[in-house]
C-alpha cells in the first residue's frame, strides 16, 4: 500500500497532531517540495513560503473545526533550492484524520497541480478579452462611422420645424442602412428624405452614404425631386449593394404649404393636421432604385400647424406588431404632437413625434429593424428682431432676454442660442464702450436679427459714433476676436454715420442617432445673474461662479476677486463651471486678477469641459486654467 500511494498521480500529505507533523508524503508532493526536509516537522515549517497564502491556515483551520476545506485552482508560489519562485496552482481538499473511535488525529491533504490548466484558462481569456476589445473597438469605429454618415442635425428654417431620430436595429450590428436628411434649398423649400438600403453592417452604411450623397448634392442644386431621384437610381444601377433601396422624398414650401412628393418603393409620409386626427399620404407607385422603375410625383397642401411625418419600416414591421401597425403609428404620432403623450412641454411637436413615439412603440416589444423618423411642422414665420438699446452696459441683460426669446421662437437650439447671444453680446459691448469713447448712454445702438430661407441667422448691431482701431492691450480687445471664432462669418463696415458689425451663423437642431431610445440630449444652461459663492471650507479665496459674467458684472467681479484674494498675494482657486456666459469683459477681469497673482499665490481656474465657461477659456487661451 505503501509502494502504491507513493506513485499517485497527485500530491498527498498526512499530518498528526496538534503541530500537524508532516508524517507521510508521496512522490509527487516531494516533487513540488524539493531539497525540502519534510518528515517529522510541523506542516507551518514545512511550507513556510506559503504562509501568507492561506494554504497553512487553511490545515490548521481542518484540525481545529473538524471540517474540511476544499480549493479550486488556488495560485501559490514556493521557494526553490536555486533562489528562484515557482507559481503553481492546485485544486485541493484539506479533511480531518480521524481513528478508528472517531478521535480526531491530524489532517490529510490531497491535491492535483492543474497549473498547465489554469495557464489554458487564462490564456483563454486573454484571448477571448481581446477578442472582445477588438469588437468593442470596431463597433465604436462603425457606430462612429454611421454618425459621420448621418447629419448631425436638421436645419432651423423660417416658419417650419424640424426634427429627426435614428435608432438603430441592434447594439451589437452597430451599422444600418437607413438614412434621413433635411436640405434647405436657395429658393426656401426644403427637401425631406428619408430612405432603406436593404441589409445591415458595413457595406449598408457605406452604401447608405452614397446615396445620400448624391440626393444632396442634386437636390442642393436644385434639381426636381424625379431628376434627384434618377441620379440616385444609376448608382443603384451600377452598386449592387445599393440595388432595392427605397426612398421617400418630400419638397416642401413652408410660406405656401406646397409638398410635392415621390415614394419609390417607401411607405407613404403620414399627414398629421392641426385640426387634429391623422391620415396617409397616397402612394406615388414609385419603384424602388435600381429596379428599371419610374418616380411619379404627387401634390398636396399643408396648412400652418400641419405636421407631415417621414418613416422607415422598421417602425411598422416591429416584432409582435400585427396588420394593424401603421393605424398604431398614425394614433400615437398624433397624441404625441398634440401634447397628449408623455409631458415635454419644451418640445416643439416634430422632436415629440420623433421622440415620444419612438419609445412608445419600441418599448414593449422591441424592434428588429433600424428606426428612422423625420417630421416637419409649418408655423407661423417670426417676423426678425429689432432693438434699439441705450448706450449703455446695463441694457445688455435686458437685451440677452429679448434675444433668448427670439431664437427660442425660431426654434433654434440651445447652443446655438448661447453662441449667438455671446456673439451679439460682445458685438453690442464693443459699440457702446468704443465707438461713444466710453460716454455711457450718449447715444443708442441698433440690434437686427433676422434668418433667412436656408437657416442661416444673420444680425447685425450698428451705432453712430466714431470707429476706433482696437488698442494693443493683452486685457481688452478680444470682443471682436471671440465674436469672429464663435461664429460663421463676421464683417465689421465702418461709416461717416458710424460702424455696423454683421454676423452670419447657421441655426440646427441635433438629431437623435441613437442605440437606445431613452439615451438624452446634452443640455446648455440659460444665463442667469452672476452669484458669487464660497467653495466648501470656509476659505473665502476658494469660490464658485455662477450665471453670466459680462460688461455689467465683469467689474464688480474683479473688485471681489482681487479682494478676496487680498490683492493676488493669497492662492485662489475659481471654479466657472457654472458660468453661463463668460464675455469678453468677464475674461478681462480674469486676467486682471490673473496679473495680480504670482507663483507664490497661484490662481486656478476650474471649467469643466463642455460647459459654456471652458468653451470661451479653450478660445482664449488663459493661464491657470486645469486640464
Amino acid at each position: 500500500m505503501a509502494a502504491a500511494v507513493d506513485q499517485l498521480p497527485f500530491i498527498l500529505a498526512v499530518c498528526q497532531g496538534p503541530e500537524l507533523e508532516l508524517v507521510a508524503c508521496n512522490a509527487a508532493t516531494r516533487a513540488v517540495l524539493p531539497g525540502r526536509d519534510v518528515i517529522g516537522r510541523p506542516i507551518r515549517e514545512v511550507i513556510a513560503d506559503l504562509a501568507g497564502q492561506q494554504f497553512v491556515d487553511a490545515y490548521y483551520e481542518v484540525y481545529r473545526t473538524g471540517q474540511p476545506i476544499a480549493g479550486r485552482q488556488w495560485r501559490a508560489h514556493l521557494d526553490l533550492p536555486d533562489g528562484s519562485v515557482h507559481e503553481m496552482f492546485a485544486t485541493f481538499t484539506i479533511v480531518p484524520w480521524r481513528d478508528a473511535d472517531g478521535a480526531l488525529r491530524g489532517v490529510i491533504g490531497a491535491g492535483f497541480d492543474v497549473t498547465d490548466l489554469a495557464r489554458s484558462g487564462q490564456a483563454a481569456e486573454a484571448e477571448a478579452e481581446q477578442l472582445r476589445r477588438r469588437y468593442e473597438q470596431s463597433r465604436d469605429v462603425i457606430t462612429a462611422l454611421q454618425k459621420e454618415l448621418l447629419p448631425p442635425g436638421v436645419p432651423v428654417l423660417p416658419g417650419l420645424h424640424i426634427a429627426a431620430s435614428y435608432l438603430l436595429a441592434d447594439a451589437d450590428t452597430a451599422a444600418g442602412g437607413d438614412w434621413f436628411d433635411a436640405v434647405a434649398r436657395p429658393d426656401g423649400r426644403v427637401a425631406l428624405v428619408v430612405g432603406d438600403v436593404v441589409g445591415h453592417g458595413v457595406t449598408a452604411s457605406g452604401v447608405m452614404g452614397q446615396l445620400r450623397a448624391v440626393l444632396q448634392e442634386r437636390l442642393d442644386a436644385g434639381a426636381a425631386i424625379g431628376e434627384a431621384l434618377a441620379a440616385a437610381d444609376r448608382l443603384a444601377q451600377r452598386v449592387r449593394a445599393a440595388h432595392a433601396a427605397t426612398v421617400c422624398l418630400a419638397l416642401l414650401d413652408p410660406a405656401t404649404g406646397e409638398v410635392e412628393y415621390c415614394t419609390a418603393g417607401h411607405p407613404p409620409p403620414l399627414l398629421v393636421p392641426a385640426t387634429g386626427g391623422s391620415r396617409y399620404l397616397a402612394g406615388t407607385g414609385g419603384m424602388p432604385l435600381g429596379t428599371g422603375g419610374t418616380f411619379p410625383v404627387r401634390t398636396t397642401r399643408i396648412g400652418v400647424g400641419d405636421l407631415l411625418l417621414l418613416y422607415s419600416d422598421g417602425i411598422l414591421e416591429r416584432p409582435g406588431s400585427g396588420p394593424d401597425s401603421a393605424e398604431e403609428l398614425a394614433l400615437v404620432a398624433a397624441d404625441a404632437a398634440a401634447g397628449r403623450a408623455l409631458h415635454a412641454p419644451t418640445s416643439t411637436a416634430p422632436e415629440r413625434v420623433c421622440t415620444q413615439t419612438l419609445e412608445l412603440l419600441v418599448r414593449a416589444g422591441g424592434h428588429a429593424d433600424d428606426i428612422t423618423l423625420l417630421a416637419a411642422q409649418r408655423v407661423p414665420v417670426v417676423p426678425e428682431l429689432v432693438l434699439e438699446l441705450p448706450a449703455e452696459p446695463a441694457a445688455l441683460r435686458g437685451a440677452r432676454a429679448r434675444l433668448a426669446t427670439w431664437f427660442t421662437a425660431v426654434g433654434a437650439a440651445e447652443h446655438d442660442v448661447f453662441v449667438l447671444q455671446h456673439a451679439i453680446g460682445e458685438l453690442a459691448t464693443n459699440a457702446i464702450e468704443h465707438a461713444f469713447g466710453g460716454t455711457f448712454g450718449k447715444d443708442v445702438i441698433a440690434v437686427r436679427v433676422a434668418l433667412d430661407a436656408t437657416g442661416v441667422v444673420e444680425a447685425s448691431v450698428a451705432d453712430h459714433g466714431g470707429w476706433q482701431v482696437p488698442e494693443r492691450r493683452p486685457t481688452r480687445g478680444r470682443g471682436l476676436a471671440l465674436t469672429a471664432q464663435l461664429v460663421q462669418s463676421l464683417r465689421v463696415e465702418p461709416g461717416a454715420n458710424g460702424t455696423v458689425a454683421t454676423l452670419r451663423h447657421p441655426l440646427t437642431r441635433p438629431a437623435r442617432l441613437l442605440a437606445r431610445f431613452d439615451e438624452p440630449l446634452p443640455a446648455v444652461p440659460a444665463a442667469a445673474e452672476l452669484t458669487i459663492a464660497e467653495l466648501p471650507g470656509g476659505d473665502e479665496a476658494q469660490v464658485r461662479l455662477a450665471g453670466a459674467v459680462d460688461a455689467a458684472s465683469a467689474a464688480h467681479l474683479r473688485q471681489e476677486l482681487l479682494r478676496r484674494s487680498r490683492g493676488g498675494t493669497v492662492p485662489m482657486t475659481i471654479d466657472l463651471t457654472d458660468v453661463s456666459l463668460l464675455a469678453s469683459a468677464g475674461v478681462s477681469a480674469l486676467h486682471l486678477v490673473a496679473e495680480s497673482h504670482g507663483e507664490d499665490a497661484p490662481l486656478t481656474l476650474i471649467a469643466v469641459p463642455g460647459s459654456p465657461a471652458r468653451e470661451i477659456l479653450d478660445l482664449v487661451g488663459l493661464p491657470g486654467v486645469t486640464p
